[in-house]
């Protein structure tokens, strides 16, 4: 993995080069702690290997830049890279800066990756250069190691100066949530309590207060009913903005459901394509639409992903699901004036009846509601017979081993056929 820290070598090896270009660094005359350009001496024709490498370098320098200003605070030396015949950008880019600076970065950093051709930019001259960016970034309090999305840069020299002239020509070739962060749009305010992180549009300080009380009770549900340690910390996104973290909020292709809210998990590493690192943290994205209606409950089903997420991920839907019902349902019937037994009665009369397997994908794309109806009681089932520690022990070793039937006799003595067996038959 290419990495800002790693430049000074790279730079030392340009000044042996005789094709690579100038590298300078700019310091701004009025004391700016992180404004920096890269100039470097245009090469005509087809780059070589090595030329292509002193850019990535350079550009990689300009980067290292706007993140060292992120983290001081220097907005004149964000904008130094950002070109400033293109007021639009300026003013996209100013607010970005704005935002990034109210989360807390214990580290962020930025380096350039895989070029990309996109012929229509070369309007901006003959060396316009576009790559897709890694942002690299671990926020204070709630990531215990850094994650990692990308987005897409595009870059050209004026007057010798490399500087971006494009910030969103490659979008649809990004990962599913990239340069889609709750950063990347109108101004937000965030809003803390305790270990939680809230944010909402500017203007909406005040629901961002109102999501993070009922925060704290979902979070406080998932700890009385989920026995292994979890430190509270969450990120609840709950903007009017729909594109943040590029969710969709429909479901299924049967008798589907709006969806209400979304934990999405993130990762350290290349963020397309298949996972081979563990999950490192989560953040829950809000529906728009539902954002003023947010309860206890639903924050604790999602919370409770959150929760579980960095024990593993072979956990089938089933159990995944099933759980998060639990606990939601659960902290509902904590309350003694509250109860869940109407659902009860519409999954034991409406849902039990047609089960022959433990719900997969194909049961909840074809009817989400019966699949999280079912795969609640079968949860709810073994929590009756296991009790909460021994159901998230079964969770646990089910996230760390693909080997469902093996673990599932080991834990309950039942086969998924005897375990859906068994669970008709379960009361509730």
């Amino acid at each position: 993995m290419n990495h800002p820290r790693r430049l000074l070598a790279a730079l030392a090896a340009l000044a042996l080069a005789a094709t690579a270009g100038v590298v300078v660094i700019r310091s701004e005359r009025s004391g700016s702690s992180g404004a920096s350009a890269v100039a470097a001496a245009a090469t005509p024709g087809p780059l070589t290997e090595a030329e292509k490498d002193a850019r990535k370098a350079q550009i990689d320098v300009l980067l290292a830049g706007r993140a060292n200003a992120v983290l001081k605070g220097d907005l004149r030396g964000f904008l130094a890279a950002v070109d400033p015949k293109q007021p639009q950008l300026v003013a996209r880019q100013r607010v970005l800066f704005t935002n990034l600076r109210k989360f807390g970065f214990a580290k962020l950093t930025y380096f350039a990756a895989e070029e990309r051709q996109v012929p229509e930019l070369t309007k901006y001259g003959p060396d316009t250069f576009t790559t897709r960016v890694m942002m690299r970034y671990q926020l204070a309090g709630l990531d215990t190691k850094p994650v990692q999305t990308d987005l897409g840069y595009t870059f050209v020299q004026r007057a010798g100066m490399w500087v971006l002239v494009e910030d969103s020509a490659i979008d649809a070739e990004l990962s599913r949530d990239g340069h889609r962060q709750p950063w990347d749009y109108q101004e937000i305010a965030v809003v803390r309590r305790g270990k939680i992180v809230v944010v909402v549009d500017k203007r909406e300080v005040a629901l961002g207060e109102k999501i993070a009380k009922v925060s704290q009770g979902a979070v406080d549900a998932v700890r009385r009913h989920w026995p292994r340690p979890w430190n509270g910390a969450v990120m609840v996104v709950a903007m009017a903005e729909p594109r943040v973290m590029s969710l969709l909020w429909t479901s299924g292709s049967g008798s589907g459901w709006t969806v209400a809210a979304k934990a999405v998990t993130l990762y350290d590493g290349e963020p397309i394509g298949p996972k081979t690192r563990a999950p490192v943290s989560s953040r829950i994205v809000v529906n728009p639409a539902v954002r003023k209606e947010l309860t206890e409950d639903l924050l604790a089903h999602e919370m409770t992903h959150v929760a579980t997420t960095p024990v593993g991920s072979f956990t089938p839907i089933w159990l995944v699901e099933g759980l998060a019902e639990y606990v939601r349902c659960a902290s509902i019937e904590d309350d003694p004036h509250w109860t869940v037994d109407p659902y009860r009665k519409v999954v034991r009369s409406k849902y039990l009846p047609g089960m022959k397997v433990l719900p997969g994908p194909a049961e909840f794309d074809a009817s989400g509601d019966k699949a999280y109806g079912q795969s609640w009681w079968i949860t709810s089932y073994l929590e009756s017979k296991l009790g909460e520690k021994g159901l998230a022990s079964l969770y646990t070793d089910l996230a760390q081993h693909p080997s469902t039937t093996t673990i599932l006799k080991n834990h309950t003595g039942k086969t998924p056929a005897e375990l859906v067996a068994a669970a008709k038959k379960y009361k509730g």
